[in-house]
């Protein structure tokens, strides 16, 4: 197949040496926090551990470190919320841990990268079909971040289903699409109220129980962003033309 799909950093670590470019989904919220990040002008390294060691990677690198949504002062607005980063003054380079997205891009390897969500998925899927991407000559891997139980096992989260299915029904007809591929594009064009899925989802619902709702509104800005951020460099930043 031409175009897979899997889920998490497991598969993105086992599918990810057949691609010639990876696409990470983790809608709630770190790719569609990188989209308005990038849209701004800023530079995003992606970093897997909420650690004492992502201090010192953001200075190694000379960026601002975005924290959690809790530690946010107005002195420090930036976080992995993309409200927050909307109204916040844009850095030139920001890293932002997450320990499913992030740690997805870092096992992609040596192919291209490339941060989808619902806000940026049909720019995302002309450029991937521009560029040749899902063809045999330059195979696609669609990775769904999900999220995690309390135990880390992953926990498979509809949001980024529903992403991932949204970029590979714009490549049906490009190329043979796994059946996994092929079910998720077909998620995609059967949900009537994708908005309304993703507000009522199990982490749209957590997002509003910790009192972040504006960061599920902003993720379900459907196709209301061009911007197609691609890891150069350590760093998301906006596709060459």
């Amino acid at each position: 197949m031409t175009v897979s799909f899997g889920w998490g950093p497991v598969e993105a670590r086992a599918l990810a040496p057949a691609a010639a470019c990876v696409v990470v989904v983790d809608v709630l919220s770190f790719t569609t926090a990188v989209g308005v990040a990038v849209e701004a002008g800023t530079a995003v390294h992606p970093y897997r551990w909420r650690d004492a060691t992502a201090a010192a990677y953001a200075s190694r690198v000379g960026a601002t470190l975005a924290v959690g949504r809790r530690e946010a002062t107005p002195e420090h607005p930036w976080t992995l919320s993309p409200a927050a980063l909307r109204a916040a003054p844009a850095p030139a380079r920001l890293v932002l841990p997450s320990p499913n997205g992030s740690t997805i891009a870092a096992e992609a390897g040596t192919a291209t990268v490339v941060a989808a969500s619902l806000r940026n998925h049909t720019a995302v899927a002309r450029w991937l079909t521009d560029r040749g991407y899902g063809t045999a000559d330059r195979p696609l891997a669609v990775i769904a971040s999900g999220e995690r139980w309390p135990d880390g096992s992953l926990r498979p989260a509809l949001e980024d289903l529903l992403g991932a299915g949204a970029v590979l029904s714009a490549l049906v007809g490009r190329g043979p699409l796994s059946p996994e591929a092929a079910a998720a594009a077909t998620l995609w064009s059967a949900t009537e109220d994708p908005v309304a899925a993703l507000h009522g989802c199990d982490s749209g619902r957590e997002l509003y129980e910790y009192g972040y709702p504006q960061d599920v509104a902003v993720a379900a800005e459907t196709d209301s962003s061009t911007t197609v951020p691609v890891l150069v460099d350590g760093a998301f930043q906006e596709a060459a033309a």
